[in-house]
């Protein structure tokens, strides 16, 4: 078995901090700090259960906006769609 060793709590806290709000790959994350990447998806895992960062939920609202404009746009286009085959 490798060498197991203790990572300091402020460390993985900004190991996730950094793949959460700054976007780096837990495969680069992994790759600065020498640690394997099932170790890192462990933590966010064990992590999933707080609520969203800022940026998280800026991002997701952004997301919900476009997801729902899209869907505006399909049902309009779907409406149209129909009245023409009548």
């Amino acid at each position: 078995m490798g060498k197991r060793y203790k990572i300091a709590p402020e460390v993985k806290t900004d190991i996730i901090r950094r793949i959460k709000e700054e976007g780096i790959s837990v495969a680069q994350a992994a790759k600065d700090h020498g640690l394997h990447e099932s170790t890192i998806f462990s933590w966010l895992s064990r992590g999933t259960k707080g609520s969203p960062s800022w940026s998280e939920f800026s991002r997701l609202k952004k997301e919900r906006d476009q997801l729902l404009k899209l869907v505006g746009e399909l049902t309009v286009r779907n409406s149209t769609a129909q009245k023409k085959n009548w």
